[in-house]
């Protein structure tokens, strides 16, 4: 008896005796796809997209790193691993979706490549506007936080968040695509009051997701103000009957 407890003990001690020993090393992990968002120009801050997962449990808190020369854009893609221990790294796979702030770009057209010299390397490219003005943002966007689709058997989304006063109203919703796989959504304010009190007004704008593109997922990345957008994945096949 005596044995035994001193064997049960032993084994309830293994799950953090394998861990204390483990070291986490960043390695490359698998990328399915990277979405490139056009209408950007040389004063936005340029964001992409990439989807990837995880190859088992052992894998954790995907990051990325972006290095720019020579016209090109080459994007890291790794995670921690549990390298070493006696831990045991179920296999689960685990999709993620990383977005990557490139940051401001002069114009032109850039290739990306995201984790090149992998097996799962992926090749994009973008092309950058010239800027009509220095400003971030030459016209102001709805604050969207947040992209909803109204069921799974509409193309209707809609767009959520805050105005930061009264003033402003929707004066349109303009759609831009890539011809591939993704949609930039820009929703326009226009100002109609001269006096704008600081209040948060909540807002909802419906909109359709054109049938344009053909990808069975498309990117729905919406433009916000300070440079920033709201991304979303968007599921673009038919309905089945």
């Amino acid at each position: 008896m005596k044995n035994l407890k001193h064997t049960l003990a032993a084994l309830a001690l293994l799950p953090s005796l394998s861990f204390a020993g483990a070291v986490m090393q960043s390695s490359s992990v698998p990328v399915n796809h990277v979405f490139t968002p056009a209408g950007f120009d040389s004063n936005d801050s340029v964001e992409l997209v990439v989807t990837g997962y995880l190859p088992n449990l052992c894998f954790k808190a995907p990051q990325s790193q972006v290095y720019i020369k020579d016209g090109k854009i080459n994007v890291s893609v790794k995670a921690n691993k549990n390298q070493n221990g006696l831990g045991f790294c179920a296999d689960v796979i685990v999709p993620f979706i990383e977005h990557i702030k490139v940051g401001v770009l002069d114009k032109g057209k850039y290739e990306i490549v995201v984790n090149e010299n992998t097996s799962w390397a992926k090749r994009s490219s973008i092309a950058i506007l010239e800027a009509s003005s220095n400003s971030i943002d030459e016209v102001i966007y709805a604050d969207v936080d947040d992209v909803v689709r109204e069921d799974e058997g509409s193309r209707k989304v809609l767009l959520k968040g805050y105005n930061p006063s009264d003033c402003f109203e929707l004066k349109e919703i303009v759609v831009l695509d890539n011809g591939v796989d993704t949609y930039s959504i820009l929703p326009k304010m226009k100002q109609v009051r001269a006096f704008c009190p600081k209040k948060m007004i909540p807002f909802t704008y419906e909109m359709d997701v054109p049938e344009k593109l053909v990808a069975d997922k498309v990117l729905l990345h919406v433009r916000v103000m300070d440079g920033r957008a709201v991304n979303t994945i968007f599921n673009n096949k038919p309905l089945m009957e």
